[in-house]
């Protein structure tokens, strides 16, 4: 797990790009605090650069940039490729030759041998650069689910990668704002993929590669995880026994590690599963780590401590306070990268696995998406009558009081987006216009200027996980996640993520598969001999925190002067009332600070 970056550019000369290279990986360090590595061809005007943090092959041999024995392909490398040992047996039957342990060398090997056809046969999270040294081209990968990010400039005959946004500014490489980020931000909480908050530096799409020419300066994308197309399984009973041995399958290649590992523990069903099917593996070694509040309706040391009675390794566990999130709530801000509403929970919990001395950890980020865990997968029946009425009825719901109400008016565009603000959304758009004194109209154009996708307008349980695993969790929770771990150098593995694990989730029937009573009932009965009948059978809270609260206490955050302009003020006295949620006071703030 580390930083990565690269340049490839023939208007600048070599020793620039190792300097911008060098500030790159520099201003991503802490994300890659154990090595760092620089590999140039002059002949070719590139520059990779690495920061390293050690997990897999803690030795001299897992340093990076790498490259085959022959030295025809070099790699940068960012994540973990959890099935490198079984590819790695293949490769050394069909021949191939390696100098170290490391799951970077099988991603080398494996290109050398199959091609580009290799990229589907990795299991794991990852984001790496190819420089293909017989061929002159460059590969920019991304793994299928989009847990590793990656960033891409391309312009005048320049071709730049990074792990973060904040690296392309720091190298002066793209400096110029994204006019359009605030209206994105305003309206998701977040700045949804391609998008970033710099003009031309886009993410990656998940399971895609780039493929540069290096003598033409020009690209093509291409997809090389294909959707799976499978026949159902329709029987419970086969459902269930598929689940249980994919799931324990994940967790017992994630947890494969040369460094200190252990497993986020909330208190939910999702991270409980996970605490328990690793414990079953790590024994006496398991290490947890998990958080709690003074706050009673937060309080989850009830079943923490139910799970952490039947595991047998290290337990940590911290009491997160007012007072910490006041004194931390500047850096938070900083290691953001982009702005987002999310991901506080992250850099407190990352923050003290690694205080702990920890290096990975599993979280159970994922479950959700895939068995039905949000009330979106009831609320989108009621999407399916609202489409039935004439569009142009939802026009004047922004006049409502009401933010339920208020969110309607998104109906008034025939788009999947704005079914899904209707059900995450923040702001609405005439409420945006105001905030950043420009035309609605002009706020619509921006939101909805991405194709349609007219086949989401199924409205069932699994249009419902289309949106909450292509919108919200790829660009909210994973990369708040990597960013935010990332700054405090840990790396975050997702079980429930694993490619072949949800292959095995997408081949059962939507009949089993959802159920409208229970959230993640399948999953739940999947494994009733290992969970405790006090983790699933009670409300869902998810991993939250005492923000609404904590919010309305903070100085800044509460100071209605800080605001500008009319409505922007009567929303910090709403938020300061109780009369608005947090996560719109937070999108405020920080629109505020930067625009």
């Amino acid at each position: 797990m580390c930083r990565i970056a690269g340049i490839i550019s023939k208007t600048l000369n070599q020793n620039q790009l190792l300097e911008k290279v060098g500030l790159m990986c520099d201003t991503m360090a802490r994300g890659g605090p154990d090595d760092v590595g620089i590999f140039s061809n002059e002949n070719e005007s590139l520059v990779f650069g690495h920061r390293r943090l050690s997990i897999i092959d803690l030795s001299i041999n897992g340093h990076q940039p790498m490259a085959d024995i022959n030295q025809k392909v070099w790699i940068t490398f960012n994540g973990e490729i959890y099935n490198y040992l079984a590819l790695k047996a293949q490769l050394l039957a069909a021949g191939m030759d390696f100098c170290s342990n490391s799951d970077t060398e099988v991603i080398i090997n494996s290109y050398l041998l199959w091609g580009v056809s290799a990229f589907a046969k990795l299991r794991g999270m990852f984001a790496f650069a190819l420089y293909d040294i017989e061929k002159g081209i460059t590969i920019l990968v991304r793994d299928s689910t989009g847990i590793k990010p990656l960033y891409y400039y391309c312009s005048n005959g320049i071709l730049t990668f990074a792990s973060e946004i904040r690296a392309f500014k720091a190298a002066g490489i793209a400096t110029d704002t994204d006019h359009s980020w605030p209206v994105r931000f305003l309206a998701f909480g977040h700045i949804p993929e391609p998008f970033t908050t710099l003009k031309n530096v886009f993410s990656l799409k998940k399971g895609h590669y780039l493929l540069w020419h290096q003598d033409k300066s020009v690209f093509t994308l291409n997809q090389f995880f294909p959707d799976a197309k499978e026949e159902f399984i329709t029987n419970d009973t086969d459902a269930k026994a598929y689940i249980r041995s994919s799931l324990k399958a994940a967790v017992n290649r994630q947890l494969v590690s040369d460094a200190p590992i252990g497993v986020f523990l909330s208190g939910g069903v999702d991270s409980s599963l996970l605490s328990l099917l690793a414990n079953q593996q790590q024994e006496q070694n398991l290490k947890t780590i998990s958080i709690f509040f003074n706050e009673a309706s937060y309080d989850e040391r009830a079943y923490q401590n139910n799970v952490l009675d039947q595991i047998n390794g290290e337990k940590f566990t911290h009491l997160v306070q007012q007072k910490d999130f006041e004194l931390f709530f500047p850096k938070i801000i900083s290691d953001m990268d982009m702005p987002t509403t999310d991901g506080i929970n992250t850099w407190f919990i990352s923050k003290y696995a690694h205080d702990d001395g920890l290096k990975a950890v599993l979280s159970g980020v994922g479950a959700d998406e895939l068995f039905g865990g949000y009330p979106s997968f009831n609320r989108i029946k009621y999407l399916r009558y609202l489409r039935m009425m004439p569009s142009v009825l939802f026009r004047g719901m922004n006049y409502f009081q009401t933010d339920k109400y208020r969110k309607m008016s998104f109906l008034a565009r025939e788009h999947h987006l704005a079914d899904y603000l209707l059900l995450r959304g923040l702001f609405v758009s005439t409420d945006i216009a105001r905030i950043l004194d420009m035309d609605a109209n002009e706020v619509n154009k921006i939101l909805f200027n991405e194709p349609d996708f007219n086949e989401l307008r199924s409205y069932t349980k699994e249009h419902a996980a289309w949106f909450e695993t292509n919108l919200y969790m790829q660009n909210q929770l994973l990369r708040d996640t990597d960013v935010m771990s990332m700054s405090h150098g840990l790396e975050v593995r997702v079980p429930f993520l694993d490619e072949d694990f949800q292959l095995a989730v997408w081949r059962i029937s939507p009949r089993i598969r959802f159920d409208s009573k229970q959230p993640k009932k399948l999953l739940i009965d999947s494994f009733k001999e290992v969970l405790p009948e006090m983790t699933w059978n009670r409300p869902k809270m998810g991993f939250t925190f005492p923000l609404q609260e904590w919010m309305g206490k903070h100085r800044e955050i509460s100071d209605v002067n800080l605001y500008k302009g009319t409505f922007a003020r009567n929303e910090a006295l709403r938020f300061k009332r109780g009369n608005m949620h947090w996560s719109k006071m937070f999108a405020l703030y920080q629109i505020q600070k930067h625009v």
